[in-house]
């Protein structure tokens, strides 16, 4: 395929005959070298420029050490690569681009939103210097190549670390239950601070518990919650979930883990000491501890009780939420045996005030003076 040249060097052709033949070196250089340059300088700016947005968030937003340095190491690799002459090829006022905008890009919703669009920022030009890299050296497209990877690593390293600070962080889980009115109840619950939703249905077609795991894992998403799929990691990779919850008759955590990525939650049902143990060794990201009483959610199973969340109280490593009965006239009982997180059901789906209801259960899951595992003060969640 012939190089696709300028406008302005069709004039040059015809005035200079003998510089006609593709292969003169020497007139290709002069002629396409500049443009090449202006490329790979505007895009190692823009690379660099990225990265020092991400970075600064990750220093002073998320004080954590390891992404920072990641976002430094990769500036530091590509200033390297930002020779002198390319910045001296460089034409701000002649750029035909910097005129050019998008009324998107005057907007930002959030921190996300931020971190979203200078993520693909620097992915879209990584891959320009990749590709044009390889005409001026070969090594710094390769170089490029393999940024562009870490990259992407870093990116899905960020938001996994996201999901388990958020997953830390939240007191009120809700289990859904199938109901005419499910989206007006959750964003009523979201809009209440809920931090944490299910999506449980045991009784609809496929189709439907897809559509309807969509629009719920978009408002949770609205609200900054977390969106969890019941059972099914098929359809929480379709609709972007945060993970996905599974029972203890529901597949192995090791293969839910091959099939959703090390960068989503599992959590994991546990009804005694043997099975939470366990749920721990296999990797869940937290556990459910219950029922801590007989529910018509789990029919014909026993109560667990009170000793069960003393237990996990003292023994539970990793986020758990009893489970099971819990509401607004016993929820003080639970706390009292050591639970700083429930998760609801009926309270909440059933309640004619949503809203009210979630900013009852947070009041009470929030006090200052809960009891709380001193390990569990300490644990974060290494995503790295």
């Amino acid at each position: 395929m012939g190089l696709i040249l300028p406008q302005l060097s069709i004039k040059h052709l015809q005035s200079h005959p003998t510089q006609q033949t593709m292969g003169d070196s020497t007139w290709q250089q002069q002629l396409v070298q500049p443009a090449l340059y202006r490329i790979l300088d505007a895009n190692l700016d823009r690379v660099r420029e990225g990265l020092r947005i991400i970075e600064e968030w990750c220093r002073f937003g998320l004080d954590h050490p390891e992404f920072t340095d990641e976002c430094k190491s990769l500036r530091q690799e590509l200033a390297g690569w930002h020779r002198a002459e390319y910045r001296s090829a460089r034409n701000t006022v002649g750029d035909v681009g910097t005129g050019l905008t998008h009324e998107k890009e005057a907007l930002r919703g959030d921190i996300g939103d931020v971190l979203q669009a200078n993520f693909c920022r620097v992915q879209e030009a990584l891959r320009v210097l990749e590709e044009y890299g390889k005409v001026q050296d070969p090594a710094m497209g390769e170089a490029c190549k393999q940024m562009r990877y870490r990259v992407y690593s870093l990116e899905s390293s960020l938001l996994a670390h996201d999901r388990h600070n958020k997953l830390q962080s939240a007191t009120l889980y809700l289990v859904t239950s199938p109901a005419n009115n499910i989206f007006n109840t959750v964003e009523a619950a979201l809009q209440g601070g809920l931090q944490l939703v299910q999506y449980r249905d045991k009784e609809s077609e496929d189709t439907v518990r897809l559509q309807t795991a969509a629009k719920l894992s978009e408002l949770c998403h609205d609200y900054g919650a977390l969106f969890l799929m019941n059972d099914r990691v098929d359809l929480a990779l379709a609709v972007n979930a945060d993970g996905v919850h599974l029972g203890q008759q529901d597949i192995p955590i090791s293969l839910a883990r091959q099939i959703l990525g090390p960068n989503r939650i599992i959590g994991r049902s546990t009804t005694n000491p043997e099975e939470l143990s366990l749920a721990i060794q296999e990797g869940a990201d937290y556990v459910g501890v219950g029922p801590v009483n007989e529910t018509p959610t789990k029919p014909g199973k026993a109560a667990a009780g009170l000793d069960y969340v003393r237990h996990a109280a003292a023994n539970c490593p990793v986020p758990w939420f009893a489970i099971g009965g819990i509401d607004a006239e016993n929820v003080n009982s639970v706390v009292d045996a050591g639970a700083r997180r429930v998760a609801v059901v009926r309270s909440l789906m059933q309640a004619e005030q949503p809203t009210l209801t979630t900013q009852y259960f947070l009041a009470q899951l929030n006090q200052p003076n809960m009891p709380k595992r001193a390990s569990q003060a300490v644990h974060t969640v290494d995503a790295i």
